[in-house]
């Protein structure tokens, strides 16, 4: 990220000198309320939501020239268009009255401060400069048509305008939020998948219907058989098309729930959510796919009984239409809309949550306004280990790749490998429902997930187990004898305490990294009905002609309760089959 925002920063600059031409009344009320300035360059740093972001601020005494930002450790797609967007009104309307990028809150307030830190030492009037706003620049909205209209630029919607576009078809999505991605960003683990040429190189025995069956058993059996089997039976060639694209997703490890190692990650063993957003945006850009940002769609335009299009209206409420043969709802789930949450779950009220900020379920409710049916709208899933205080998510490949969970009292209270939800309730029957994820230096040097945790200081270094033990306000022994009790465990390849079979790392020796957790609203599984062929239902039980939908929106697929790694196989796997149907089917 370094080098793409420097290089940024002298393009800003470039446009800057070229806007202030013309324009002297605009460039004197600058000057006045910047201030006088010392000619220089000021750096300063600040917390961002991964890491530092450090900026590098050139003033001369009447301005601010230029703003360089690195900002290695934040997730790319999802900060590289916030920071840009940021640096831009700075240096624009020269003032400080930028408002932070919503989508990316932590990164781009963090930028903030540290540009404020920097132009206070160049001796400027900082108060004045955050009262001084950039200027809305009047965008000109006008009736569009494409073959194919999608809602929503996660990894469904992007996934869907892959397939349609590499079939010919012109297509247009439209993406409420200022960034790409959507939950898909956030996508910690892996994409679970079944006999795939990974697996066979490195001797895992594992079939598709071992998958089902794990998938099927972890959604307590009320899973749409029909579209299970489409899910398992893509999943190979959907880890392979990713690949194809560059995702470089060749480690296999396990997670929760499943019985063979299966999750599919980048080799460092990095989240594969912004790897997954940056191969399809740049597959999107190569095939000239128009992204239409901070769009929304407000109706679905219905013509002699089939979908027909979409009204959308800018960030500045402008409307207007966009015309097509057919409608791809990838707009995502609810978990971000509390109010919604707790429509269907009551016992839910006041959970914090991992989903990004435009996870509100505005495809659920247009996909209703069409006539659209609903399935398993009341099947929520809260994921076991979170960060108390942020929502943040920790990947369960931590502990799948050997972490144990102690409680407050320093002991062991659960099999850390069973489904989410069992997880998270034993987690919530500890005291003041939190757990303690424990894992050590020989796994963050395995696991770059865990190594990021470290720099975000997430998870806190302990040298010795009664470190670890003070830390939580555990007795010593009890954590001495948990940890030893832990290491016959996987000495003997028996848990007699929990029966967890996959015992990977004996975590005798420090230094420890501790992760404090608690159960978050994760993942919606119910959603708009659809078929094997993503056409949505309606509530007579027939397909909406010309409607499709994939991904997080929908229902059906997971059951109640969804396994750690068929997120991202659902979004690929229905994604890709949305766009070529409507690509196919086009009247």
């Amino acid at each position: 990220m370094k080098k793409m925002v420097r290089g940024l920063s002298m393009i800003l600059v470039l446009m800057l000198s070229l806007g202030a031409i013309g324009c002297g009344t605009r460039k004197d009320a600058e000057a006045e309320s910047t201030g006088t300035l010392t000619a220089g360059t000021y750096t300063a740093e600040e917390k961002g939501h991964n890491g530092p972001i450090a900026v590098t601020v050139t003033v001369s005494t009447e301005k601010i020239e230029k703003i360089e930002v690195e900002a290695k450790d934040e997730t790319p797609a999802i900060a590289e268009k916030a920071i840009e967007s940021v640096v831009e009104k700075i240096l624009s309307s020269q003032g400080l009255g930028v408002d932070a990028v919503s989508g990316a809150t932590v990164s781009t307030e963090a930028l903030l401060r540290a540009v404020t830190a920097a132009l206070e030492k160049a001796g400027a009037d900082v108060e004045a400069l955050k009262n001084v706003k950039a200027e809305e620049i009047e965008i000109e909205v006008k009736d569009r048509e494409a073959d194919i209209v999608i809602i929503g630029a996660g990894g469904a919607g992007m996934s869907a305008a892959v397939e349609a576009a590499s079939l010919g078809k012109s297509v247009i999505i439209v993406e409420k939020m200022p960034i790409v991605g959507g939950n898909t960003n956030r996508a910690t683990g892996g994409i679970n998948a079944a006999e795939t040429f990974i697996q066979e190189q490195e001797g895992i025995k594992d079939t598709v219907e071992t998958f089902y069956e794990d998938t099927f058993k972890g959604g307590k059996e009320e899973n749409d058989p029909e579209l299970l089997s489409v899910l398992v039976e893509n999943s190979a060639e959907a880890v392979d098309w990713l690949n194809e694209l560059g995702a470089g997703l060749t480690r296999v490890s396990l997670s929760g729930g499943a019985t063979n190692p299966r999750i599919h990650t980048p080799a460092d063993g990095s989240a594969v959510g912004p790897v997954v957003v940056k191969v399809l945006q740049e597959k999107l850009e190569e095939l000239g796919v128009e992204i239409l940002m901070e769009t929304t769609a407000t109706k679905i335009l219905e013509e002699n009984g089939k979908a027909a299009g979409i009204e959308a209206s800018n960030a500045q409420g402008k409307t207007f239409r966009i015309d097509a043969k057919a409608v791809i709802i990838a707009a995502g789930g609810f978990g971000a809309n509390s109010e919604m949450v707790e429509t269907f779950r009551t016992d839910l009220v006041g959970f914090s949550t991992t989903n990004h900020s435009g996870a509100t379920g505005d495809g659920i409710e247009l996909g209703q306004e069409a006539g659209a049916a609903l399935d398993d709208i009341e099947q929520i899933q809260i994921h076991p280990t979170t960060d108390p205080e942020s929502g943040y998510m920790f990947t369960e490949g931590l502990r799948g790749d050997g972490a144990v969970l102690l409680n407050a009292e320093g002991k062991r209270f659960t099999d850390e490998l069973l489904t989410r939800d069992v997880v998270s309730a034993n987690i919530l029957k500890q005291k003041d429902g939190i757990a303690y994820l424990v894992t050590n230096e020989e796994m963050r040097a395995e696991n770059a997930a865990l190594a990021g945790y470290v720099t975000k200081e997430y998870a806190v270094k302990y040298e010795t187990l009664e470190e670890v033990a003070k830390a939580i306000g555990a007795e010593e022994a009890a954590v001495i004898e948990t940890m030893a009790k832990y290491k016959e465990s996987v000495t003997s390849g028996t848990d007699v305490e929990f029966g967890r079979t996959h015992l990977e790392k004996t975590l005798e020796e420090g230094p420890y990294y501790i992760l404090k957790v608690t159960p978050g609203i994760h993942h919606t599984m119910g959603g708009l009905k659809i078929d094997t062929q993503t056409h949505v239902i309606n509530v007579e039980g027939k397909i909406i002609e010309g409607l499709y939908a994939a991904g997080e929106v929908t229902g059906g697929i997971h059951g109640a309760n969804r396994i750690g790694g068929n997120a991202v196989t659902d979004i690929v796997v229905f994604g890709r089959i949305a766009g070529k149907a409507a690509a196919d089917e086009m009247k």
